[in-house]
């Protein structure tokens, strides 16, 4: 049950209970009412609509039409409220008193803090208008209303800002331990595979020595990633993407990344790191030993833009859609799909003799789509 369902079930009950106020007034000044019966269809209809607008907001939340209803109702039981509760020995008429803050507790709760305070300035001028006029208590009165609604919409922001924020760390920690697992997983099963098939293709020589020699470099980069903070720490809220990418430096490769941080948010920073890795690693399957990968990373603040570039024998002409057509997807999925997810674009250069350079080009998300910004507006 989130807080929003909980805030429309209190108000709700605060509702009920604050029309024990003028039913409470009513009853001790009945006497002296000049219109009873009035007074009495008045409070029945209070009940009755407290009640079902009451039901409406608990099954289906605020929708707008029905809490500009709200507000319009209220208006008119504050105007009513002047002719329907006169008493005889009095210049003002009873006050609906607490139950007017129901409303205004609404549009704080729906729209935040200003459409709170707005709510609570138009009931306080009706009551002005229908009251008697600007006085001590119709004054005294619209100051509480507007800061009702002023003060609930703006807990209510920090309410649900804070449950997001456990939400996320409630994320990241299952996310970590997860992880973690399948580090552990990948520990015990695959890493010990590719450790036995490095070995034994060693002693068996020939053919077999150079499948143990890929296998080793999968063992490696295996070892490098789950061992990274980068995976181990997977959704802290934004990444420095020239950590993720920096990895791969080595002897055979290059990296060239700018002096400042490249943060993006984590999702898209794993993204841009896992298609990276995929185009290093089709050098290494495709391309013969000795071939150099040089990775450059660039951010213009608009995108940021991440090179894979080598000096192997190139891609034939026709060779990467022949590939796709024939399911090996590496390029297709691995790398372009990927990227296309992020609304990025990919080109591909190359030739035979030529080397190949892949050019991945990702949009830098807005600062308020890291975090998914539920309250832009209050």
């Amino acid at each position: 049950m989130g807080l929003q369902t909980q805030l429309r079930r209190a108000i709700a009950v605060y509702r009920f209970v604050a029309l024990g106020y003028p039913v409470l007034l009513g009853a001790l000044a009945f006497d002296a009412l000049q219109r009873p019966v009035a007074a009495a269809a008045l409070v029945a209809l209070l009940i009755g609509w407290t009640a079902a607008v009451s039901y409406r907001y608990t099954r289906n939340g605020y929708e707008p039409k029905v809490v500009y209803t709200d507000l319009a109702v209220t208006a008119a039981a504050v105007a009513l409220s002047a002719w329907a509760l006169a008493v005889s020995d009095r210049a003002w008429p009873i006050s609906l008193g607490p139950w007017l803050a129901g409303i205004v507790l609404v549009w704080g709760a729906a729209w935040g803090r200003r459409s709170g305070a707005v709510a609570g300035g138009v009931i306080a001028v009706f009551g002005m208008v229908f009251r008697g006029g600007i006085n001590e208590n119709t004054v005294n009165e619209a100051a509480l209303l507007v800061l009702t609604g002023f003060t609930m919409g703006h807990l209510v922001r920090l309410g649900v800002e804070a449950e997001e924020r456990t939400r996320r760390a409630t994320e990241r920690d299952a996310a970590a331990r997860e992880r973690e697992r399948l580090a552990r997983d990948i520990h015990d099963s695959v890493l010990q595979v590719l450790a036995l098939v490095q070995r034994r293709g060693n002693e068996i020589g020939g053919e077999a020595a150079e499948l143990g020699r890929l296998a080793g470099r999968q063992e490696e980069a295996l070892r490098a990633l789950i061992s990274s903070e980068a995976y181990r720490h997977p959704l802290d809220g934004r990444r420095d993407l020239r950590e993720l990418i920096g990895r791969h430096a080595g002897e055979s490769v290059t990296v060239a990344a700018p002096a400042t941080p490249v943060r993006l948010p984590t999702a898209t920073a794993q993204e841009v790191a896992a298609a990276v890795a995929s185009a290093v690693d089709n050098v290494r399957e495709h391309c013969p030993d000795g071939t150099r990968v040089w990775l450059l990373v660039e951010d213009d603040g608009e995108a940021v833009t991440v090179s894979v570039r080598d000096d192997g024998p190139g891609i034939a002409p026709g060779r990467l859609a022949a590939a796709a057509a024939e399911g090996r997807l590496g390029v297709a999925q691995s790398i372009e799909g990927r990227v296309r997810e992020l609304g990025g674009t990919v080109q591909v250069v190359s030739g035979p003799g030529q080397g190949t350079e892949i050019e991945m080009r990702v949009p830098r998300p807005r600062e308020g789509d890291a975090d998914g910004d539920a309250h832009r507006g209050r």
